[in-house]
C-alpha cells in the first residue's frame, strides 16, 4: 500500500452527526432536478465536525465500477452505440478510461467533442445520457459487471461488522441493478449515483449524504474508489479515502490525487480496511 498526507478540511461545528440527515433531507426536497445533475446545489455542503481519533471506521463507501465490478467493457460498448446513434466518432478505449473521472452526461458531452465552455455542453450531454442509461442499465448482468475476485467475501465479512454504502458517477438504477444482480440490496445501507445528489463527485455532495443515511459523520467514514474524483470527492467530504489499482486508472494517475492509500490487490484492501 501507498500512503499519502491530504490536508485539513474546514468543518461546521454548529451541526452534530445526528443533524446530517435531517439537513441533507431538507435540501434535497428544496433542490430542482435536472437530468445527469438531478438537483442545483448550493455553492457549498461543509461536513460537520467530527473526532478524527484514530480507530476502525463505522462505515465504508464504495463506488462500483473500477472498484466493486469489472465493467468498462460494458461501459465502453453501451457509449460506442450511442455515439454512433447520434453520429458521433467513436473513441478509444484509452479515452473512455480517461473520462471515467466524469458523471455520464459531462463524459458523454466530452466524448461528442463540446468543451465544458459551451452552451450546448449540458444539454448535449443531458440528451446522450438517458439514451445511454436507457441501454446500460438494461445490459447489466453477473458477466457485463462482474465482480473483481475476492470482492465478494470481502464485502459480506465487512458487512458484519461496519455499515456499507455505495456512490457512483453513473445512475443510481444502474448502482441498484449492479447490487440486485449479486444479491447485495439488503447489504448496503445507503446507494447513490450521480442522478439523485446535488452535484456529482468530485463533489462532497454524495458522500455527505451517504454518511447521513447511514448516521455516521464523515471521519468515522472511508470510501474506496478507483479514480482521482473518487479521493477529490473524499478530500472535500473530510474522509479517509484508499484508491485501488485495478480499475480504469493508472497508477501514476492515482499516486498525483490526494488518496490517503492506494491498494493493488483485494488482499491489501481488506487489511487495510481493518487498520484505517
Amino acid at each position: 500500500c501507498v500512503t499519502h498526507t491530504t490536508e485539513s478540511i474546514v468543518s461546521m461545528s454548529k451541526y452534530s452527526t445526528r443533524n446530517l440527515p435531517k439537513i441533507v433531507i431538507s435540501i434535497l426536497f428544496l433542490l430542482p432536478q435536472t437530468h445527469g445533475a438531478a438537483f442545483t446545489a448550493p455553492r457549498t455542503m461543509t461536513p460537520p465536525q467530527q473526532s478524527s481519533a484514530p480507530g476502525r471506521r463505522r462505515a465504508i463507501i464504495f463506488d462500483i465500477d473500477g472498484t466493486l465490478v469489472d465493467s468498462w467493457r460494458l461501459g465502453y460498448d453501451a457509449t460506442q452505440v450511442v455515439l454512433k446513434n447520434n453520429d458521433i466518432a467513436p473513441i478509444t478505449p484509452e479515452i473512455y478510461h480517461q473520462c471515467t473521472r466524469y458523471a455520464t452526461p459531462d463524459r458523454l458531452a466530452r466524448h461528442a467533442g463540446l468543451d465544458p465552455s459551451s452552451t450546448e455542453f449540458r444539454s448535449v450531454g443531458d440528451k446522450l445520457a438517458v439514451e445511454f442509461d436507457n441501454l446500460y442499465v438494461g445490459l447489466v448482468s453477473p458477466s457485463t459487471a462482474a465482480l473483481f475476485p475476492g470482492m465478494e467475501e470481502l464485502v459480506h465479512s465487512l458487512a458484519k461488522d461496519v455499515t456499507l454504502g455505495v456512490l457512483t458517477n453513473a445512475c443510481v438504477k444502474y448502482a441498484e441493478r449492479v447490487l440486485e444482480i449479486h444479491a447485495w440490496e439488503k447489504v448496503f445501507l445507503s446507494v447513490r449515483g450521480a442522478d439523485n445528489v446535488p452535484r456529482p463527485k468530485p463533489e462532497a455532495d454524495g458522500l455527505l449524504i451517504c454518511c447521513g443515511e447511514m448516521e455516521v459523520g464523515p471521519a468515522e467514514c472511508v470510501y474506496v474508489g478507483d479514480s482521482p474524483s473518487d479521493a477529490l470527492a473524499a478530500r472535500n467530504a473530510g474522509m479517509a479515502s484508499i484508491g485501488v489499482l485495478w480499475g480504469s486508472h493508472s497508477k501514476e494517475s492515482l499516486m498525483q490525487a490526494p488518496f490517503d492509500h492506494l491498494c493493488a490487490t483485494v488482499d491489501e484492501l481488506k487489511k487495510l480496511l481493518l487498520q484505517v
